[in-house]
């Protein structure tokens, strides 16, 4: 008899351990696992909140893994707050850096060259974050900017359905103020942070030397060495042409420094003004105050009068934002989770809709067949079949927009001239290594 009872107990031990196994496995298999909290430092903060509903989701799917966003501090670059983190000994298990930070920071990250999704990364997305044959981010966003326009007001300026093809010179945009002008409406408005005109505005002129990209390569390394004389350059005098007219037809033109960046997607929106200099990441503002039924779209920023001039028919478009993931401070399971969550983004429903319904981000990825609903990431997807874009300047050093912004900023308020201008950007890139 007691044998019996010892064989029940043993038999029962063994399906105990084999219903423990099965659990541990498929629990291995659902990616379920010890729990892990990972965090992620976010430096597009117009897509916090999104973000914060992706780590929701992100869980719903791998419940051990808990993912907390980090947002970087508005006026500060996401530079400087990963190095202030790396300082302290903590820093985020995945970052989110702008292309020409990724160098910095390539002996503290892991090398992502071996990641499933390298082979879905669209042409050259992945290009200017290789260092030694070895890539070292995560692509995560196509970005694109220029002129914003409100189909709405346009229509209403023209007497009829404006047709963004008629907008490629200065003149041209010049007439199109006038109208908008004559319909009872302002022009256009100018946001004028530092990071807009240092890092988004006066970039056109390096980027517009050349459809060729080795072309602005050596402009940038003549800059460098001191040998470009921008006051004689026509790319960069045409652009500042067109930036006196912008400011002639400022909405803010009284006051052209008092303007903040959440008015720009208002007025726009509400449709008290046509046009606004600015990129397709303000999509979420815009549509809060949307009365023009979605129809948005983006004008290049011309440079000349001759229509056939590289930059008069193309917007600048480029990977905007990168992600790494730390090597030194996280755990190989915190790693390991930060590299599912990549893959997440890329090949779940959830991180697909994240991507491009919820953050209206161009994904940088072939495999991603989801068709942005955002009007502003259309007009650019659009712009990138019809090959009419250059690509961004998206490795200039951290202290671009802040030092060239400052300088821009005294341009528009006038109490800079264009001579004055041209020494100080001149004289900035003499001091580039």
């Amino acid at each position: 008899m007691k044998t019996w009872k010892w064989m029940q107990a043993l038999a029962l031990s063994l399906i105990v351990v084999m219903v423990v196994t099965a659990c541990g496995n498929k629990s291995e298999e659902s990616g379920e696992g010890a729990a892990v909290k990972i965090s992620l430092l976010n430096s597009k903060g117009e897509i916090q909140a999104q973000l914060e509903n992706a780590a929701k989701a992100f869980k719903e799917d791998y419940p051990n893994i808990t993912l907390e966003i980090i947002p970087v501090p508005a006026g500060q670059s996401p530079f400087e707050k990963a190095s202030a983190l790396y300082a302290s000994g903590n820093p985020a298990t995945i970052t989110m850096l702008d292309t020409g930070d990724v160098e910095k920071f390539k002996d503290r990250v892991l090398d992502l060259s071996g990641e499933k999704w390298m082979a879905d990364a669209v042409d050259r997305s992945t290009a200017l974050t290789t260092f030694d044959s070895k890539n070292y981010a995560f692509p995560l966003a196509i970005e694109g900017y220029g002129f914003i326009y409100n189909k709405a007001v346009l229509d209403q300026a023209v007497g009829g359905s404006f047709d963004p093809a008629t907008v490629n010179t200065t003149s041209a945009l010049e007439d199109l103020f006038k109208k908008i002008e004559a319909s009872g409406k302002a022009p256009l408005i100018i946001s004028p942070m530092d990071w807009s005109l240092g890092a988004h505005y006066l970039p056109l002129a390096y980027a517009g030397q050349s459809s060729d990209t080795a072309a602005v390569a050596k402009f940038v390394d003549d800059l460098k060495a001191g040998t470009v004389d921008l006051a004689g350059n026509a790319v960069f005098n045409g652009l500042i042409d067109t930036f006196d007219v912008m400011a002639k037809y400022n909405i803010d033109k009284a006051s052209p420094l008092s303007g903040t960046y959440e008015r720009g997607p208002e007025v726009l929106g509400k449709g008290e003004v046509g046009i606004w200099f600015q990129g397709n990441w303000a999509w979420p503002q815009i549509s809060s105050f949307d009365t023009a039924s979605g129809q948005y779209g983006f004008l290049p920023v011309p440079v000349s009068n001759n229509p056939a001039d590289f930059g008069n028919t193309q917007i600048s478009s480029a990977v905007s934002k990168r992600l790494v993931l730390d090597k030194e401070k996280n755990t190989a399971e915190q790693q390991a989770a930060g590299k599912t969550f990549l893959e997440w983004m890329v090949y779940s429903e959830k991180g697909q809709d994240f991507l491009v319904n919820q953050a209206n981000i161009i994904p940088a990825f072939k495999n991603i067949t989801l068709e942005a609903k955002d009007p502003l990431a259309k007009s650019i997807s659009e712009h990138i079949a019809e090959g009419k874009t250059e690509d961004s300047m998206s490795t200039l050093p951290a202290d671009h927009w802040a030092k060239i912004g400052a300088s821009m900023q005294k341009y528009l308020a006038g109490a800079a001239d264009r001579a004055t201008l041209t020494k100080e950007i001149e004289a900035y890139w003499k001091t580039v290594k």
